[in-house]
């Protein structure tokens, strides 16, 4: 993966007109990609673990090796991504990166956890916070205006650069 097309070696990405918000549809196709990423990984890994028997078994625990790879696994991979990369592999193809809302700099680990947190009432209401972001004027979802986060790239063709307060 390469790093992000900015650089925030200062701790702050730059307001110049240079970056822009990342839309609706390009976090999606992130996220298909995160997501393809997370099933090619943990399913080698079920399956050694389980064998067959785990695809027939129709309860939804089946047992801490399951808890482990298909929920604490991909958890941790995210919020270690977040937090040395301020992006996922699907993000970093794209060029995007999370940062704060106010300066533009590198998210505490405490808005990076919110920000996960904040995935859960995003997801829990038919999907509304995470499809916000095709609305909202900064394209953020509720994730990201709970954890006071945006997700940005070098700009393109867009026609609203991205603007810190701090």
């Amino acid at each position: 993966m390469s790093a992000p097309d900015f650089d925030i070696a200062s701790s702050r990405a730059t307001d110049d007109g240079t970056l822009e918000y990342v839309g609706f549809w390009v976090r999606v196709g992130a996220s298909l990609i995160d997501t393809a990423l997370v099933i090619a990984l943990t399913t080698p890994l079920i399956h050694w673990a389980y064998g067959d028997t785990y695809w027939s078994n129709t309860s939804f625990y089946k047992g801490p090796a399951d808890l482990l790879i298909s929920y604490l696994l991909p958890i941790m991979a995210v919020l270690w991504f977040w937090i040395a990369r301020q992006a996922t592999p699907g993000k970093m193809l794209f060029g995007a990166q999370i940062v704060d809302a106010r300066t533009g700099g590198k998210p505490t680990v405490g808005q990076l956890l919110l920000r996960y947190i904040g995935y859960y009432p995003s997801i829990f209401v038919g999907f509304l916070g995470l499809m916000w972001v095709g609305w909202d004027a900064r394209k953020q979802g509720w994730h990201d205006k709970i954890a006071n986060t945006v997700v940005v790239r070098r700009r393109k063709r867009g026609i609203q650069p991205v603007r810190f307060d701090g």
